[in-house]
């Protein structure tokens, strides 16, 4: 292995669920960078699709598709996982036998794995990235929830974006009642920065998530914003080769943009409308946005989020099949996240893969 941090080389594998996994993978390659550490990415679909047009220059690998699919139902949710389970096993044992070769072939130094259960092996330093030390499924959370933890404790540490005191973002999802000395509470992470400018939006309407219901709900709520009296910028989420944007009335729909783009509308909107997903919740409270929830139909990370953010008076949310454009004037009686102002010691984080 090598000595310094100019020549070791660290593969980040994002888990390919949506985007919210690569993006708040974002920050944490531009942390390598400037610590003098050479990053590879490694991903599928749209993750790494989205990766790719972030970081140009950086070598990109491709892994195999979980194939993770979601039901048209929400109430399907959990068998719809269940029937793809083989094809996820499946997958995570090809990725474990390519990472082994990937660590000579590319002389990988030491691994960062956000969700990927087969990124990983012992010959190298490993870390795992996860909010989710227990995985919420219903009433079969418990044996899930052991499966995962069961296989983090293989890796050296795992990251966990969130605070670890009282006062945090992922409740139940993100903390155990015994403590583990491989856990690092690392604070939210976000490829955004808020920025004092003008507002330009009423709304921002921001969609991801595995298909269908991205699609679902796209389709929904591009009806939807037809009784929207303000000005709107919805973002659908489609990565593709070419951005496209169209205005019709009041409303500016872009297919997709990149971090920077994203940050500028963040910042010019005053409300955003968006899943709960974790990342994008670690993003409104690092750029202090109120929002309105949709958590995606039978997910229920999402849902739990949905549900303690709205108890704490923070964020109000409706369920897709009944969420209607009016419900956006509860905004107002929430008091938003709380403020994200930590600042993240990525030099000392990045010490794990010392020798």
């Amino acid at each position: 292995m090598n000595n310094n941090n100019s020549a070791k080389t660290i593969l980040i594998a994002p888990l390919n669920w949506g985007l919210g996994h690569a993006t708040r993978c974002i920050p944490i390659i531009k942390a390598l960078l400037e610590n003098n550490f050479t990053p590879i990415i490694a991903s599928d679909g749209v993750a790494l699709a989205l990766l790719r047009k972030e970081f140009p220059d950086l070598q990109t690998l491709e892994l195999p598709s979980y194939e993770i699919e979601y039901a048209k139902k929400g109430k399907n949710f959990k068998w719809k996982l269940i029937q793809n389970s083989l094809k996820t096993l499946k997958a995570i044992r090809t990725e474990r036998k390519i990472v082994r070769g990937w660590i000579e072939q590319y002389q990988i130094d030491g691994i960062l794995s956000d969700n990927r259960l087969g990124v990983f092996d012992k010959k190298v330093p490993s870390v795992y990235i996860t909010h989710q030390l227990n995985v919420l499924t219903g009433n079969t959370t418990w044996i899930t929830s052991k499966i995962h933890q069961y296989i983090f404790n293989k890796y050296k540490q795992c990251w966990v974006p969130d605070y670890g005191g009282t006062i945090n973002l992922t409740g139940n999802l993100g903390h155990l009642e015994v403590l583990n000395p491989k856990i690092k509470y690392i604070g939210p992470i976000s490829r955004l920065q808020k920025k004092l400018v003008p507002k330009k939006y009423d709304l921002l309407i921001i969609l991801s998530g595995p298909e269908p219901q991205r699609g679902l709900l796209e389709n929904y709520l591009k009806k939807e914003i037809l009784n929207y009296q303000g000005k709107a910028i919805f973002i659908e989420g489609n990565i593709a080769p070419q951005q496209t944007k169209v205005i019709k009335e009041n409303v500016t729909y872009f297919n997709f943009m990149n971090s920077v783009e994203l940050e500028n509308v963040f910042n010019e909107s005053e409300i955003v409308l968006c899943r709960s997903g974790y990342t994008t919740i670690m993003d409104l409270a690092v750029l202090r946005k109120k929002a309105f929830f949709i958590p995606t139909p039978g997910q229920y990370e999402q849902e739990y989020l949905a549900k303690k953010l709205k108890k704490e008076g923070l964020v109000p949310y409706a369920t897709q099949d009944n969420f209607k454009i009016s419900d956006l004037e509860m905004v107002h009686d929430y008091k938003g996240l709380p403020r994200s102002e930590s600042r993240i010691e990525w030099a000392t984080l990045f010490e794990v893969f010392n020798p």
